[in-house]
């Protein structure tokens, strides 16, 4: 049986005891042997690589690239994903500069090396690259599998001070921010706007998200916000108010059984 880590309790307490665990947990994690058979083939097959298209023919190997960006849903779209390395990162009218899941560029920059006429080098480090992030973000997956806020605060901690840096004008982090459906729902809880927020036009959604984060964290501008103290506020924040959401769920979910017997009885 594979290893799953320990994840007694939820909300800020859960998190607590994550943090403090999370560097023990990892390491047996990433000792299973699952992650080394993947590690092993990655450090073998990846330097073979020649083409875009060996990268999509190659599912083993797909699978673990795809990973290591949280694109995994994507395995069966090959196509789609042969077409976003293609058309590379360069032309702004590429697929990739087009998404606004920002997610996609970064996968296209990281294997834009099989694009080149001179020939298919990976930089140096690449396999540790990939390998590196493939781990981080499966660890994240099994914390999803018993928690899933958990997993959604895990991926504001990596997530958002990349954004942060990523861009030049705050405007731009925001765009980017609603693109990424982990980073968005994080930020939109904490925020306490409601589901139908994004039905809106996503002019009108960012004005609304930086008013409200203005309002609640005393600041609009994500460089601010993507700082350690921020974080932990915007951590805080969206883990009482998902603990909050699934509470009213259940009290709602009860009092609906409740009349639903009471009809019954009748």
């Amino acid at each position: 049986m594979s290893f799953q880590p320990v994840i007694p309790i939820s909300g800020l307490a859960g998190w607590a005891l994550l943090n403090r665990t999370q560097e023990r947990q990892e390491a047996s994690f990433n000792a299973t042997p699952r992650l080394q058979r993947d590690e092993a083939y990655v450090r073998e097959t990846l330097p073979k690589l020649r083409s875009v298209q060996d990268l999509v023919d190659n599912r083993r190997l797909l699978r673990v690239a795809l990973g290591a960006f949280g694109l995994q849903d994507d395995l069966n779209s090959r196509a789609f994903i042969r077409k976003i390395v293609e058309e590379g990162t360069t032309d702004r009218s590429a697929l990739a500069n087009r998404l606004a899941d920002k997610r996609y560029l970064a996968f296209a920059e990281t294997f834009e090396y099989l694009t080149r006429p001179s020939g298919a080098t990976p930089p140096e480090g690449h396999a540790d690259q990939i390998i590196s992030q493939y781990r981080k973000r499966e660890f994240e997956i099994a914390v999803g599998n018993q928690d899933q806020t958990l997993r959604l605060a895990m991926s504001l901690q990596r997530d958002l001070p990349q954004l942060a840096d990523q861009y030049t004008s705050d405007r731009s982090r925001w765009f980017a921010l609603l693109g990424n459906p982990p980073l968005r729902e994080v930020l939109q809880t904490s925020l306490g706007l409601p589901k139908e927020f994004g039905k809106l036009d996503i002019d009108t959604q960012v004005t609304r998200m930086r008013s409200a984060a203005e309002k609640r964290f005393g600041t609009s501008d994500l460089q601010a916000l993507s700082q350690p103290d921020a974080m932990k506020d915007i951590t805080r924040r969206f883990l009482v108010m998902a603990q909050l959401r699934e509470t009213q769920m259940s009290m709602s979910g009860a009092a609906t059984a409740l009349v639903l017997l009471q009809d019954a009885r009748r």
